[in-house]
């Protein structure tokens, strides 16, 4: 089972070029999208911030647009619950590596418990969790 990060949802929620290939490679391999509640918080964080930002009228109705397409989006995929399993491998992974990132490491969490392989592009950090199996398919 593969979840994809945050950077990864992204690119496909964006229909970029690179998020266009990781689905169709996802698809090929008969691969359901799925990803972390933690993805979603950040994401969420994200377009409620742009709607905080938006003062005039029509870029208020665009940002409740991309809103509403964020929500439909997330009714397609699999979301892997932040949980006491979870919650038990973050505190862990806090211990022992500091210095990575809290959100980073509760997906990282999530991952590990679920026994699947994270897809990201930030093997910079995440390629240091010993117990993490994670791929840049880009």
């Amino acid at each position: 089972m593969y979840l994809l990060d945050t950077d990864y949802m992204s690119l496909m929620q964006r229909g970029t070029v690179e998020g266009q290939a990781l689905f169709q490679r996802l698809t090929s391999r008969s691969i359901s999208p799925a990803t972390t509640i933690v993805t979603y918080e950040e994401q969420m964080r994200g377009w409620l911030d742009l709607l905080a930002r938006s003062t005039k009228f029509e870029a208020q109705v665009r940002a409740y647009e991309l809103l509403h397409q964020h929500t439909v989006n997330y009714q397609r995929i699999t979301v892997f619950p932040f949980d006491a399993a979870a919650i038990q491998e973050y505190n862990q992974l806090r211990k022992t590596y500091p210095r990575l990132g809290k959100m980073d490491l509760k997906i990282a969490a999530i991952t590990i418990t679920n026994q699947a392989i994270l897809l990201t592009r930030n093997q910079r950090d995440f390629s240091q969790i010993a117990s993490l199996q994670s791929e840049d398919w880009l």
